[in-house]
C-alpha cells in the first residue's frame, strides 16, 4: 500500500503541554519521497497558475514555501516573527490563546497586483495565516491560494480564511487539538 502525506507525520503525546497531540511534520522533512510528495501536493491545485511569489510563515512554512517558490521559479518572501527582519518593515498583530504576537514583512517585498501563495505547515486557529494575508494585502499583492500539509478543523482555521475570502488546500486533517 503506497503512503500518503499522513503517513509520514508523527504525533507526540502531550507537547508541548499535557492534553496536546502535536502534529510533528519534521518527519515528513525527513524522508525524501514524502518531502517531494508534500510539495507536489500543495503545488498541484495551482497548476497554471500565475503566482509572481510565494509567501513563508515563519518557520516550517520556510521550508515548505522555499521548496515550493523552486519549483515554480519565483520568488520566495519570508513573514516573520517582530524584529526578525533587517530592513524597513510593516507588522501586524494577531491573537494567540494567550495575548498578542506580530508578525513583520519587508515594505518592498511584494508590488501591488503580484499573485502570492501562502505557505505553511499547519492550519490550526489561523491567527498566523490570517496575519500574513493582511500584510500580503497591505502591500497591494492577491493572495491566490493558502496551503497547508496540515489542517486541525476543530480549531476553526479554515473557517477564519474561508470567510475572508480565500481559498484553502491542505494535505490532510488531524481531528482534535
Amino acid at each position: 500500500m503506497s503512503k500518503t502525506v499522513k503517513d509520514y507525520i508523527r504525533t507526540i503525546v502531550d507537547f508541548p503541554h499535557e492534553g496536546i497531540l502535536f502534529r510533528d511534520v519534521t518527519t515528513l522533512f525527513a524522508d525524501p519521497r514524502g518531502f517531494r510528495m508534500a510539495i507536489d501536493q500543495l503545488l498541484s491545485p495551482y497548476a497554471g497558475m500565475r503566482i509572481d511569489k510565494v509567501a513563508g510563515l515563519e518557520a516550517r512554512g520556510f521550508i515548505l514555501g522555499g521548496a515550493v517558490a523552486h519549483q515554480l521559479s519565483t520568488g520566495f518572501v519570508p513573514i516573520r516573527k517582530k524584529g526578525k527582519l533587517p530592513g524597513q518593515t510593516i507588522s501586524q498583530a494577531y491573537k494567540l490563546e494567550y495575548g498578542e504576537a506580530v508578525v513583520e514583512v519587508h515594505d518592498d517585498a511584494m508590488q501591488p497586483g503580484e499573485k502570492v501563495l501562502l505557505v505553511d505547515d499547519l492550519l490550526a486557529t489561523g491567527g498566523t495565516a490570517e496575519a500574513g494575508i493582511k500584510l500580503i494585502e497591505r502591500l497591494g499583492a492577491e493572495v491566490i491560494g493558502c496551503a497547508f500539509v496540515v489542517d486541525l478543523p476543530d480549531l476553526g482555521g479554515r473557517k477564519k480564511l474561508e470567510a475572508m475570502g480565500m481559498e484553502v488546500h491542505a494535505l490532510c486533517q488531524f481531528e482534535g487539538l
